[in-house]
């Protein structure tokens, strides 16, 4: 494709070299530069795109897009690289190198949301689900979806890892071509804050957009709470499609703040008087949720085998955008129903233990006050009753146990350290016992992060284990016949970040294993 199809109509500060020249791919990382790239120079976390422009052009770049000002290691036309094609490498001046990054990816695969129908999904919690919820209830109607997310993208079938929630611009639209091309006429996607606030997923046309809740995290990256809604907004201000329809969340405070920023079709969704959508007459069983929906004077019955007061929010929420497709009643009922658990989302896992074991990805002070609750209401439900609590012989006299919450998790490092103690409050507040223990240390020692999640406790109901691994094997040994061991932080996650490399790890088989171990033993 020639650079100037790519850069049609963008804005541009300055050029050198004529734009007639062919380019063959998109690349922001100068390793990964082929001969006959565009190179875009982009800022990131940890390093600058713009010091690295001579190595993409040593390679092979035909064209290098970049946006710092003038400076000594930096000049306004480049040398030219013997390495680059002939004529020269095109250098591209603009003011926003992620903008521009966005822009001539969506051109290089030919803008294949347009012929696409796109929901995206924000928010701090409950994007997973919802996505999943969706992607049922679009296949009961018969479409081809695509999927993209923090457990994985898919594609007819095929499921690729996901190193990030929401892909960098490049391969989010090479994506999106992909399934385009296999035939996909839909595709549900999580788009996360990171995603948003670096561009990544500008010039994507977006039919319907929905906002979950807003609740601390990534306040390492966003400085404020205000920083981090204003990240989320720009979904619905700037990215959605004129005429898509912005389906929110009435309940959270966030929600109602976004109502009142936003013009265009609005959906709200809730269980407040006055949302367009609410969930009414909710009965939460161990065996899943049986909700009433009321939406236009008409009331809809749902089952669901998802638990917990957070997954009627996250029914609504995709009830509320199948709506807004003009997707069926009948098919959005379907839908839900056919829709299993999701991995590492309050997934419970059976390997013949005389308790109920539950990992899911918690990680945010809201999410762990949730399944905790939700644990705590699980423990009226007829299913966890009739597991018996033990009764043990005092004095010749029959006594029933009361049955506990276990709770083990930690907080991963190199991320939004204030929420750390509040974590920490929340789990021995609400458990009977806590493990604290490691999640994703990174780079930082997990014998500091667990302190500063203990300087939050409550009350000294926890024992420490950093080692993760060991802290299952100990709430295991805890735990009694009726008790609810609950495992946060990391659900589907297969791995643990230690000083920069990932680690094979999984919660659920690290608790498969510590049960054996205890059946064996006994």
């Amino acid at each position: 494709m020639k650079l100037k199809m790519l850069i049609k109509d963008m804005e541009i500060k300055e050029m050198t070299g004529s734009a007639d020249v062919d380019v063959i791919g998109v690349a922001y990382d100068s390793r990964k530069v082929k001969q006959g790239d565009v190179f875009i120079a982009v800022k990131g976390e940890k390093v600058d795109g713009h010091s690295f422009i001579n190595d993409a052009i040593k390679k092979g770049a035909s064209a290098v897009v970049y946006e710092k000002a003038v400076s000594s290691q930096y000049p306004p036309q480049p040398p030219l690289s013997k390495g680059g094609i002939e004529g020269g490498v095109v250098f591209i001046r603009v003011n926003d190198s992620r903008k521009a990054l966005a822009y001539i990816s969506n051109n290089f695969y030919e803008r294949p949301s347009d012929e696409l129908a796109i929901i995206g999904v924000t928010g701090t919690n409950g994007k997973t689900t919802t996505t999943y919820l969706l992607k049922s209830i679009l296949e009961a109607w018969g479409k081809e979806v695509g999927l993209i997310g923090t457990i994985s993208y898919i594609v007819k079938g095929r499921h690729y890892d996901a190193p990030h929630t929401t892909p960098e611009a490049p391969e989010f639209q090479a994506m999106l071509s992909e399934m385009l091309l296999s035939g996909c006429s839909h595709v549900v996607t999580e788009v996360s804050s990171h995603a948003l606030a670096q561009r990544r997923v500008d010039y994507t046309n977006f039919d319907v957009a929905v906002f979950t809740n807003l609740t601390r995290d990534h306040l390492d990256f966003h400085a404020t709470m205000e920083d981090y809604f204003r990240a989320k907004e720009r979904l619905f201000k700037e990215i959605l499609s004129k005429e898509g329809t912005s389906v929110i969340n009435y309940d959270d405070v966030w929600g109602r703040k976004l109502i009142g920023d936003i013009s265009g079709k609005v959906l709200t969704y809730g269980l407040e008087t006055g949302a367009d959508m609410a969930a009414v007459n909710i009965k939460d069983f161990f065996e899943g949720l049986v909700i009433d929906i009321k939406f236009r004077d008409r009331v809809h019955g749902v089952k669901s085998s998802l638990i917990g007061m957070h997954n009627v929010y996250n029914i609504l929420s995709a009830a509320g955008a199948a709506v807004s497709l003009n997707v069926p009643w009948d098919v959005i009922i379907d839908g839900i129903r056919k829709m299993s658990s999701v991995k590492g989302r309050f997934e419970k896992v059976d390997a013949g233990q005389d308790f109920l074991c539950i990992v899911d990805y918690a990680h945010t002070e809201d999410a762990l006050e949730r399944l905790i609750y939700t644990a705590r209401e699980l423990m009226k439900s007829s299913e966890v009753r009739s597991q018996s609590p033990s009764a043990t012989r005092r004095g010749g006299k029959s006594e029933v146990r009361q049955q506990r919450i276990i709770t083990v998790f930690g907080c991963g490092g190199n991320r939004d350290k204030g929420k750390r103690p509040i974590m920490g409050k929340i789990a021995t507040s609400l458990s009977d016992y806590v493990v604290i223990t490691s999640d994703n240390p990174r780079d930082e020692d997990p014998v500091e992060i667990i302190k500063e999640i203990e300087a939050g406790a409550s009350r000294r109901n926890y024992v420490i284990e950093p080692d993760r691994r060991e802290a299952i094997r100990k709430a295991v040994k805890l735990a009694e016949a009726g008790d609810i061991l609950l495992l946060a932080g990391k659900g589907h996650e297969d791995y643990q970040e230690i000083k920069g490399i990932r680690h094979k790890f999984s919660d659920r088989e690290a608790l498969e294993d510590a049960i054996r171990d205890r059946t064996k033993n006994v």
